[in-house]
Order: C-alpha cells, then sequence, then structure tokens
C-alpha cells in the first residue's frame, strides 16, 4: 500500500520547486532575456509613476508606444509583450497583452513601422576563407577561432551551440567528425543531436583538421571546448559565452574589409545553409545538417541563395 506520508511535502520547499521546474521550462538565453525585459518594463514604470504588477492594458500600450518611438525594432517589442505576458501569468494575472487596446496599439506600430526582420548577412565559403587566411594561427586564439570560424560554419551551429560543446560530445572518425548537440533551441527537452562534419577538400579551411589542431595545443581533454584565452594567450577552464561567438565573427569581419555591424555569430549558421543552396544542394540535406524543424525558416536562406541559379532574367537575350 502507497505511503501517503510522501505527499507530505513541506509547503515552501513544495512551491520553490514549482517556481524552479518552471524557470527550468525555458531555455538559459531565453530567461536571462526575459529577465532584462522585464526589468526595462518595471524601470519604465518606475519613472513614469505606474504599477508593473499587474499592469493595466493603459500601461503596456503606453510602454510599448514609448519603445517604438525610441526606435525599438518591432521584435524587440513582440520579446518584450512576451515577456510581460509571462510575467503576468506566472502570478496568475489576467495578462494586459490580450486586452483589445494593446493589439490594437500594436497593430498600429507594425503598419507604421513594419515587422521587416532584419536578419544579419550570411558569411559564404569565399568570405570564410578570407576570414581564416586573416587569422595569426601563431598563437592559442588564433587556433581557437579558426576551429571555431569552421565547425561553427560546417556544422550550422547556433552560437548557443557552440559554446555549449564539450570533449565530450566529441568523435573523431576516419571521414570527419561527429559531435552530440546536448540540447538546442529545437531541442528544449535535451534528448540530444548528432551531426556529422565531414573532412575538408582543403587543409587550411578544414574544421576536423582545426579543430583537432585546437584540442591538442590547448591540452583540453574535457570540458568546454571553445574556452576563453586571455590576453597572454593562456587557455582559461570557462567557456566562451555567446556574445563572444558574435564579437569573434565581427572582428574578422572587419579585418577582411566586411561590415562588421551586417554580420555576427548568426551569419555562420546562416552562410552555410545559403552556401548549401547556391551549390544546389537539396532541401532534405540541409535540413539535416541545420536541424531546422521548419521548412519555412529554412527556405528564407535557401531563397536568397538561388536567386541567380537558373534564373529566368538571364534566358531572355538581354
Amino acid at each position: 500500500m502507497l505511503d501517503k506520508s510522501i505527499f507530505k511535502v513541506d509547503r515552501a520547499l513544495f512551491e520553490h520547486r514549482v517556481e524552479r521546474y518552471l524557470e527550468r521550462s525555458h531555455a538559459e538565453n531565453s530567461r536571462r532575456a526575459y529577465r532584462s525585459d522585464w526589468q526595462d518594463f518595471v524601470q519604465w514604470c518606475q519613472a513614469h509613476q505606474r504599477q508593473s504588477l499587474p499592469a493595466t492594458p493603459e500601461t503596456v500600450a503606453a510602454y510599448i508606444s514609448a519603445l517604438a518611438e525610441a526606435g525599438a525594432k518591432t521584435s524587440t517589442i513582440v520579446r518584450r509583450l512576451s515577456s510581460l505576458s509571462l510575467a503576468h501569468q506566472a502570478k496568475q494575472w489576467e495578462t494586459p497583452t490580450r486586452s483589445l487596446l494593446v493589439r490594437t496599439v500594436w497593430r498600429g506600430i507594425r503598419r507604421e513601422h513594419g515587422i521587416a526582420a532584419e536578419p544579419k548577412q550570411p558569411i559564404l565559403t569565399d568570405e570564410l576563407r578570407k576570414m581564416i587566411d586573416a587569422i595569426d594561427t601563431t598563437t592559442l586564439r588564433g587556433l581557437r577561432d579558426q576551429a571555431l570560424l569552421l565547425i561553427g560554419f560546417a556544422g550550422a551551429f547556433r552560437r548557443s551551440e557552440l559554446v555549449a560543446l564539450r570533449w565530450e560530445d566529441v568523435e573523431f572518425r576516419e571521414d570527419g567528425v561527429v559531435m552530440t548537440i546536448p540540447q538546442s533551441k529545437t531541442d528544449q527537452e535535451g534528448e540530444g543531436q548528432r551531426i556529422a562534419i565531414v573532412r575538408g577538400q582543403q587543409a587550411s579551411t578544414c574544421p576536423v583538421t582545426a579543430l583537432q589542431t585546437w584540442l591538442d595545443e590547448a591540452f583540453i581533454v574535457d570540458g568546454p571546448i571553445f574556452r576563453k584565452v586571455n590576453k597572454s594567450d593562456n587557455v582559461e577552464p570557462r567557456a566562451l559565452t555567446a556574445q563572444s561567438v558574435a564579437l569573434i565573427v565581427k572582428r574578422y569581419a572587419q579585418k577582411v574589409g566586411l561590415d562588421p555591424d551586417q554580420f555576427a555569430g548568426h551569419s555562420l549558421r546562416a552562410g552555410f545553409a545559403t552556401q548549401a543552396a547556391v551549390n544546389g544542394v537539396l532541401e532534405r540535406d540541409i535540413m539535416r545538417q541545420t536541424r531546422h524543424k521548419s521548412l519555412v525558416t529554412l527556405r528564407r536562406y535557401i531563397r536568397e541563395g538561388s536567386l541567380f541559379r537558373d534564373n529566368p532574367s538571364g534566358r531572355v537575350g538581354l
């Protein structure tokens, strides 16, 4: 017979566990963004003598109007609304973001400011080669950056996935390397995804060789793969942050004459998908590497990469 005493959990402990599991329902990057959004809203409310929780529809409508007037991207406002909604739902308050007033104001903002996404530019193979050539591989920092750029591109990694990779997730084979992604944006339950990266055709841009060289020279035999390297060129035990990946991409983009503002960590992943489309790789094969769950998202890259391939404007005799 089941011992009912096991259900007699201290109420405070129970509530603490509930709060913890609620928080863990979102990825760390998402939680960080939600916290930042909520803090911004609270500070705005304090400055304008308004109540943040629960907030009225009038307060939220005024807040997003202020964001729009300040030049915030529509994608930023969407995330702020989502964060405000989550904060209210967590406390079992009715969310003001669903009110007619907020929805109407938001529709007006979208019409006036537009909702077009502002993606970073993809890095294609020719640009990546130039960036690799610009790296000083006589330093550990350079070896790390070389491996990070090549693996990030060939594996179509998200920047959060790159910095989460560990030595234990890597398996070198004759044909290349197999990498296990413990958890990602499309695998929030942490079931794990395995991808293969084949050896490159040229030694200077072979992602497998670059990764092996970095691990060997940095004496990494466990823990994070891509780590911080200090000013003395010593490798530290802690992993890089996702923001560090963006800064590394920008640094080498600028070195080869590209506008760093147009590139970021996502440029590697977008570049792989776009270049594969340019080269005529089938959608299903691109999707297997990028691990997109939606063809709609993937086709944004494919459309860009296929604009000039078999284009009918070249067949009208001009």
